[in-house]
């Protein structure tokens, strides 16, 4: 197999926690948080055309495919690099939109690192974050790709090692708008600001989860269920919902107990992204 016939994973992240401390002067709020990624995701396939296009071969229904963040991602890098010929981007979707668990930003950012490795275009991972920061603030940390105290609005990262554990991620039936979150007149923006080394795995909360409950009562609902299990939470700005566990025995067997109206998935927390060696 030769590498334009390969997959390359996109997976899941979560917040293990989110701090809004302030907020700048253009409007941009800044964050203090924990990436961790998850051995779930969605998968990527690059096929090369003859003619200069970007063309998504599984476009998502209502989602024009120029406005994909895999089609810009592709188009940001070869602006960047110059021309590098056409390419079909063809995307196997299982992370939901407006989830929290950044599935576009994971999709952009290894379309970057794919195509920055199949174009040949030499590019470090700055430069590739410094691309992927203007698609997305949350795109580069899928390149930078260890689990990281990130600060700023989620671009400057400090490496954090965790302890292994398991994920029961729950996925409300409901689409969160991140701006809309983050527009609310009850989110908290001066929660107090820590050191990368002053984190400690089970520090802090989510300052957007209750905006998010209070606006769609079905996150809170599947948080209230999670909350059997231990310290649950909301990733992102939602609407996805997850409790750890030491191990995956626990966290299937609570996946078992699961109310038939609710869906979710089990995963393994990961320190490096899959693709961290490319």
């Amino acid at each position: 197999m030769n590498d334009w016939q390969r997959d390359w994973p996109a997976p899941a992240k979560i917040n293990l926690f989110l701090h809004v401390v302030g907020r700048r002067a253009d409007g941009y709020h800044l964050l203090q948080t924990v990436f961790r990624f998850l051995d779930f995701g969605d998968t990527l396939r690059c096929e090369p055309r003859a003619d200069d296009n970007i063309v998504l071969a599984t476009p998502i229904p209502g989602v024009a495919p120029e406005t994909d963040l895999t089609v810009r991602a592709a188009a940001a890098l070869r602006t960047a690099t110059g021309p590098k010929g056409g390419v079909t981007l063809h995307l196997e979707k299982r992370l939901p939109m407006g989830g929290g668990l950044g599935g576009g930003s994971s999709d952009a950012a290894t379309t970057l690192v794919a195509l920055n490795h199949l174009w040949r275009t030499g590019l470090d991972s700055t430069q590739l974050q410094a691309i992927g920061l203007a698609l997305g603030a949350d795109v580069p940390i899928f390149i930078h790709g260890r689990a990281a105290f990130a600060e700023g609005v989620g671009e400057r990262f400090a490496d954090v090692s965790m302890p292994a554990a398991w994920y029961l991620v729950l996925v409300p039936p409901v689409a969160v708008p991140t701006p809309e979150i983050f527009r609310s007149e009850r989110l908290r923006r001066d929660t107090p600001m820590i050191t990368a080394r002053e984190w400690r795995p089970g520090f802090g909360h989510n300052d957007l989860e209750a905006v998010a409950c209070a606006l769609y009562p079905e996150v809170g609902r599947h948080l209230d269920w999670l909350r059997q299990y231990g310290d649950a939470r909301m990733s992102g700005s939602g609407a996805c919902c997850f409790v750890e566990f030491p191990q995956e025995a626990a966290a299937r067997a609570a996946f078992a107990a699961l109310p038939t109206d609710m869906r979710g998935f089990v995963a393994a927390g990961l320190d490096r992204h899959p693709l961290n060696a490319i």
